[in-house]
């Protein structure tokens, strides 16, 4: 294995890395949308503490859970995954922007994180094991046959 780049030779590591990349990047928030439908009046209100329209929240929750699986599958990664970081990055500065209080300097710079994650994956793709290879390959062997 070389030390310097463990993919190299290595499709196997590669794609289970990809994936499991994107299986912890929706999961939070296939579980956060989930969260929400349960504690529907209380994050309603929570948002409007931050100044949003709770009327916003059904939108919020249909992106996190339908994008969460988006990006679960590898069906429209990119784009999705550019979205995912804009919102990280959105919720971040709304809710999180208290940086004198420990845990919201922690939840901010979570959300940072993951933005960065969700950077990688539009740059990079959904890898080999997705929906998105699945399409293109079918684009491809279309073209080829034409």
């Amino acid at each position: 294995m070389n030390i310097i780049n463990p993919f190299v030779n290595n499709t196997l590591f590669a794609n289970a890395s990809v994936l499991l990349a994107r299986f912890g990047l929706s999961a939070i928030f296939i579980l956060a949308g989930l969260n929400k439908i349960q504690y529907f009046d209380g994050n309603a209100q929570y948002m409007a503490s931050a100044g949003l329209p709770a009327e916003l929240l059904p939108l919020v929750i249909a992106f996190e859970l339908i994008g969460g699986v988006f990006i679960l599958t590898g069906l429209l990664s990119r784009v999705t995954a550019l979205a995912f970081a804009g919102f990280s990055v959105v919720s971040a500065v709304l809710f999180h922007a208290n940086l004198a209080d420990q845990m919201q300097f922690i939840m901010f710079f979570k959300n940072i994180a993951m933005a960065g994650g969700f950077l990688m994956l539009a740059a990079h793709g959904a890898g080999q094991w997705s929906i998105d290879q699945v399409l293109s390959n079918k684009v491809s062997t279309q073209k080829q046959a034409a």
